[in-house]
């Protein structure tokens, strides 16, 4: 026998002896099964709520927006718990490529971007720098795949051999505000402490006051060497240029008296007089005043931007 209900009932109860199957429809408010009964259940729209005696074990299948399921408690499931910072380890993309699409993920839901360019240059990860690192957290049983929880991307620095530039700094929404950004941070502390660099280097729009209580100080800007490797000296290094200067250059003309040019009859004209020296505005000592609400430096769409480093 095949059971329709519709119109809002309150309360449904079956005998023992019918097992039916049965399909609900239309708002049902409270649904009570015998305890000896076990139907085949199919609940739609807008279930406000449904409980079940704790002998009976239907096979259910639940359709869009119900809005309240009680179970037995032996029937709840078990929320997924945060990893523990323990348990967090850093690796770089390149020796973990089965992981290269979730890293993409994770830093595409931030910063969006073409999956295949976001691909490329996570690809170009490498020990000979820039290098791409991971925080991962175990996956959720021992054969699955480990969760990326954050991303960081590190660079050699022009003309300063003994420093590393940290770039796409992120962390997956779910676990931010829990301490997986300092732990990401202090990961690549050490990790570039291992590989004897002594200074890391990084921009921020808005995390100043992050950075800032990790021990990062407000500093100049610097330039990101995107191919380069560790057998390179850093006497090569230092004889990069610097990055081009903010202020304006002048050029100041020659002030050495040309030849006079001869008119077509007589004797030759006199020299023109020598042109006067322009004055060029002086340019302060040193870099600009900085504070952490203000800063003279922008990035390329021209937004302010704040220049942070950190001796580690």
């Amino acid at each position: 026998m095949e059971l329709i209900l519709s119109n809002s009932p309150a309360k449904l109860t079956l005998g023992p002896a019918c097992q039916p199957e049965l399909t609900l429809r239309f708002n049902l408010t409270k649904l009570t099964l015998d305890p000896t009964h076990q139907p085949e259940v199919t609940l739609s729209p807008r279930l406000a709520e449904l409980t079940l005696d704790s002998t009976c074990h239907p096979e259910m299948t639940l359709r869009p927006d119900p809005a309240e399921l009680n179970l037995d408690p032996r029937h709840h499931p078990e929320e997924t718990p945060l990893p523990s910072l323990a348990e967090l380890t850093l690796e770089p993309v390149h020796c973990r490529p089965e992981l290269l699409d979730a890293c993409a993920d994770l830093i595409n839901d931030q910063w969006p971007r073409s999956r295949a360019s976001r691909l490329h240059s996570l690809g170009q990860s490498s020990d000979a720098f820039p290098l791409c690192l991971m925080l991962l957290s175990p996956g959720l049983t021992p054969e699955a795949a480990p969760i990326v929880v954050g991303h960081a991307r590190l660079s050699r620095v022009l003309d300063l051999p003994q420093s590393l530039l940290v770039e796409t700094v992120v962390v997956a929404r779910a676990f931010r505000g829990r301490g997986f950004g300092r732990r990401l941070m202090e990961g690549l502390e050490v990790f570039a402490r291992d590989q004897g660099f002594c200074r890391l280097h990084l921009t921020t729009h808005d995390q100043l006051y992050f950075y800032a209580h990790l021990g990062y100080q407000l500093g100049e800007p610097v330039q990101g060497l995107v191919f380069t490797s560790q057998r390179l000296p850093s006497t090569l290094l230092r004889a990069f240029p610097r990055a081009p200067s903010s202020q304006p250059s002048y050029k100041v003309p020659s002030l050495t008296a040309q030849a006079a040019p001869r008119g077509p009859k007589g004797p030759p004209l006199p020299p023109p007089p020598p042109l006067p020296q322009p004055t060029s505005p002086s340019s302060p000592v040193g870099p600009l005043p900085q504070s952490l609400l203000e800063t003279q430096y922008q990035d390329l769409r021209g937004c302010p931007i704040f220049w942070m480093e950190k001796n580690i």
